[in-house]
């Protein structure tokens, strides 16, 4: 029997995964006690606390903390929540939203996280494996449900995976982490394609079921991922979704290097022919007798009504002025999205580095209140996602947003540029990620972009080779690299072109990396060269990805040859060996994750 067995599950909004008490119980005296020096050995006590999603920085003494939302999906309960632990345990007062999907807090001390865990547990938010070789957030499309060209909605099948293998013995120890999504039509906007196993609904002579695909992956070794079936009904893809892991598991030679652990270079070593045969045998050998037990995910889903929760209408609304007209016009352009339900959309709310702040949050959760039936989700492009906004109130809505300084057109556009967190808090970062997006997006909004296909263009970032940015599939993408000048390092980025994760750009494609490597203070200057280089030559109706593919790299690699070339370390020119967001002179100071501990 798995430890997912012992818990009753409900659909009570936002309360997917089960929060067990004496897990935060442990947490708090084992805290204490490594804080007391008792603990044997680091490596034992970082193993322990990762399991419950507490993760270590580059800065000692500080942890971060991450929060599971399984596919993204997060109440107005769960967002006050989220703004409690932002006020009361984050020195920097703000949660943040990953590219998974997750929340995530930074620089908070030890004793403050079991407060912060305490808080989010009574909320039903779990941080359990979260992070460290486990099933991590299982992600999904923040618009499944409401899909007009859905097969059916994937939710409840992708809650139900989340709990089977939450606390799952099998999972605890893998040798590496699974990263999982489930998109909800072939146009993947979950990105199933990056995953180590994925899931896009399919229904084959009226019976439902998913393609499942396996070993995608960026970072050091970027790949698509295959095909593993190409139709798994509805009673047997938590069967076959066992059979990998069990594979996956029993993989040791993986363990023999962890930077080479994920189930994309198993898959890459064997082929995909072969590995489709791996998983077949183990369901045909059935060792230990592990597929007698029922694999129907009925008693796992979550089956959350939205429609009922739906607001009603009311009998008047507000109405733009003239003068508001074109601003609003502009946002509901690029935001709002309609729903398949008649007069209901959703507004994908552009959140600046996907960083929210305790009055943010709080006031998002008065919006989906009143707007929303309560429901929102987090996406991949690290904003929010509300649901269920009656098409009558989205001028108030926007008029609500305004105050929180979220009101922002362009969600998802060339100005929604994504970062990971890089060397504001991660012991890996090589560059200021974070720093570079701020300065990143403030050029883009300076270029004014109104040309329908430029604004199309995606800028991603990264703060090391690891991708957590998804620079691989941005149509512009950077990750941290160092220089040296004589005998003074300089923050820098290599460049990548015509990466694509969207269904408009022609679907999943990696980028191709570029010959250059780029002084961080001048990758703002690059980008918007490539863009007026995309703008001045393409033919009609062309998008930048064509335009990549037609002219080839050369033209950008000439384009930004001149910026390659630091200059020396002079008093004039010390700026260029400074980060952005930094004081200090650059040092590369890299340290070892712990992901893989």
């Amino acid at each position: 029997m798995s430890a997912t067995e012992t818990i009753i599950y409900n659909s009570e909004p936002g309360k997917v995964l089960g929060i067990l008490q004496h897990e935060l119980e442990d947490f708090s005296t084992e805290a204490e006690r490594y804080l007391q020096g008792e603990w044997a050995t680091e490596a034992q006590w970082i193993g322990f606390r990762l399991k419950q999603g507490v993760y270590g920085q580059r800065q000692p003494g500080v942890q971060m903390i991450r929060c599971k939302l399984p596919f993204g999906g997060v109440t107005p309960e769960q967002m006050e929540a989220f703004g409690q632990v932002a006020e009361r345990c984050a020195p920097l007062r703000k949660g943040h939203i990953t590219t998974r999907q997750n929340i995530q807090y930074h620089h908070i001390p030890l004793r403050k996280t079991v407060e912060a865990l305490r808080i989010l547990a009574k909320a039903g938010i779990s941080t359990r494996e979260a992070c460290g070789n486990t099933v991590r957030n299982v992600t999904g499309d923040p618009f499944a449900g409401v899909n007009s060209d859905e097969p059916f909605d994937p939710t409840p099948y992708a809650a139900a995976f989340a709990r089977y293998w939450l606390r799952n013995p099998l999972t605890q120890l893998l040798p590496r982490k699974m990263k999982v999504a489930f998109s909800s039509s072939d146009k993947d906007v979950a990105i199933v394609g990056i995953h180590d196993l994925g899931f896009i609904p399919k229904v084959r002579d009226g019976v439902k079921g998913f393609e499942i695909r396996v070993g995608g992956g960026l970072s050091i070794m970027p790949r698509e991922a295959y095909v593993l079936r190409e139709f798994v009904p509805m009673e047997e893809y938590l069967l076959v979704s066992e059979a990998t892991l069990r594979i996956f598991n029993r993989a040791d030679e993986l363990r023999k290097n962890r930077a080479k652990a994920r189930i994309k270079f198993l898959v890459d070593r064997v082929g995909i022919v072969e590995f489709r045969r791996m998983v077949d045998a183990e369901i045909e050998n059935n060792e230990g007798n592990w597929t007698g037990k029922d694999f129907r995910p009925d008693k796992l889903l979550h089956l959350d009504d939205e429609a009922a929760s739906s607001p009603a209408k009311r009998a008047s609304y507000n109405q733009p002025s003239e003068a508001e007209k074109d601003a609003f016009c502009r946002w509901v352009t690029t935001n709002v999205r309609a729903q398949r339900q008649q007069g209901f959309s959703t507004v994908e709310v552009k959140v600046t580095r996907g960083d929210l702040n305790p009055d943010q949050f709080a006031g998002l959760a008065a919006i989906m209140r009143e707007y929303c039936g309560g429901r929102a989700r987090t996406s991949v492009q690290q904003n929010l996602v509300l649901r269920w906004a009656r098409d009558e109130s989205l001028f108030e809505v926007w008029q609500r947003l305004q105050p929180l300084d979220l009101a922002d057109s362009g969600a998802n556009t060339i100005t929604d540029v994504v970062s990971c967190p890089g060397t504001d808090s991660c012991k890996l970062g090589i560059t200021s990620s974070m720093g570079l997006s701020a300065a990143m997006q403030k050029r883009m909004e300076l270029l004014d972009v109104r040309d329908e296909l430029t604004s199309k263009i995606h800028i991603k970032m990264s703060g090391c080779p690891n991708s957590c940015g998804q620079h691989h599939i941005a149509s512009i993408g950077f990750h941290g690299a160092a220089m040296k000048v004589g005998d003074q390092q300089l923050p820098a980025y290599h460049v990548f072109l015509g990466g694509s994760y969207t269904a408009e750009e022609g679907g999943f494609r990696l980028a191709t990396q570029l010959k250059v490597r780029m002084p961080a203070k001048r990758a703002p200057e690059a980008a918007e060269r490539m863009v007026r280089l995309y703008e001045g030559g393409r033919q009609p109706s062309e998008p930048f990805n064509a335009f990549v593919d037609r002219v080839g790299l050369k033209p950008f690699e000439e384009a930004v040859a001149d910026l390659c070339l630091p200059g020396e370390f002079t008093d004039d020119n010390q700026g260029m060996f400074i980060d952005w967001g930094k004081l200090d002179l650059y040092q590369l100071q890299r340290g070892e994750g712990e992901c893989a501990v």
